[in-house]
């Protein structure tokens, strides 16, 4: 390898609540890793990836927000793209919230720009050397966009506005956010993927798949109740966690 806002705001939520828990049944395809919201911790992703690619014929599926809030979101979005490059086969990418609103914020700085300024996004300008007044004027914003769109290669930004937004291995389906469960996993809408869902968290599926997620920050990773939470708040916490799933069988690593 060459180069290596929330729904619930980013805080803990109602995910790591106690309570009766049911047992997720895990049926893949085949084994396969998911890793959560790397949010620019380059230094994280480069600890864990040794852990979880000792095996090329495995999946690894990144589960999205590898942008904002922390130091080195332009060294994440490279290593993964060559990453992806070198093993198409093997690596997928979805998309997050944050990947949303930074290409909002290239396609229109001035009327979307400011909610991903306000959510990590001068982070991630930082990381490329593009500094932004706390409040900038309209001239200012459109010249960070321009220094932006400069910056990063353009098959980079066309891989960004390809990522899908969810992949599944048998009955087990990873999204950024969410899922309505009282939808097929096929039939969400694109804003509860990537945002989140209200019943998502406090009600279990009914038709025996679950979902792995991100985007909601648990205190340790779970898995039960038609749910894999495993965003574990690397850009604050220093613990980026990946699950590795097989027939009946869910193990956690964590950096």
């Amino acid at each position: 390898m060459r180069r290596i806002l929330k729904m619930f705001g980013g805080r803990s939520s109602g995910a790591d609540r106690q309570g009766p828990t049911v047992e997720n049944e895990l049926r893949p395809d085949a084994p396969f890793y998911a890793v959560g919201d790397i949010h620019g911790r380059v230094d994280l992703l480069l600890a864990l990836l040794p852990q979880i690619m000792t095996d090329e014929d495995q999946t690894i599926v990144f589960l999205g927000d590898y942008v904002d809030r922390g130091p080195a979101s332009a060294a994440v979005l490279t290593a993964l793209y060559d990453l992806a490059q070198s093993r198409p086969a093997q690596i997928v990418c979805l998309m997050g919230n944050h990947e949303k609103m930074m290409l909002q914020f290239i396609d229109d700085p001035l009327d979307r720009g400011a909610r991903w300024l306000r959510n990590g996004g001068r982070e991630t300008l930082a990381s490329f050397g593009i500094d932004l007044p706390k409040t900038p004027t309209p001239d200012q914003a459109l010249a960070a966009c321009e220094a932006l769109e400069d910056a990063l290669p353009s098959p980079l930004v066309a891989w960004l506005r390809d990522l899908p937004l969810s992949w599944n291995s048998g009955n087990v389906w990873c999204a950024h956010a969410a899922m309505n469960p009282e939808r097929a996993p096929d039939m969400q809408k694109p804003e509860t993927l990537l945002w989140g869902h209200r019943l998502f968290l406090g009600q279990a599926r009914q038709d025996g798949h679950c979902v792995i997620h991100g985007h909601t920050i648990v205190h340790e990773p779970l898995n039960h109740d038609s749910r894999i939470a495993i965003d574990t708040g690397a850009y604050k916490t220093g613990r980026l966690t990946a699950a590795h799933i097989a027939l009946g069988a869910c193990r956690f690593i964590s950096t």
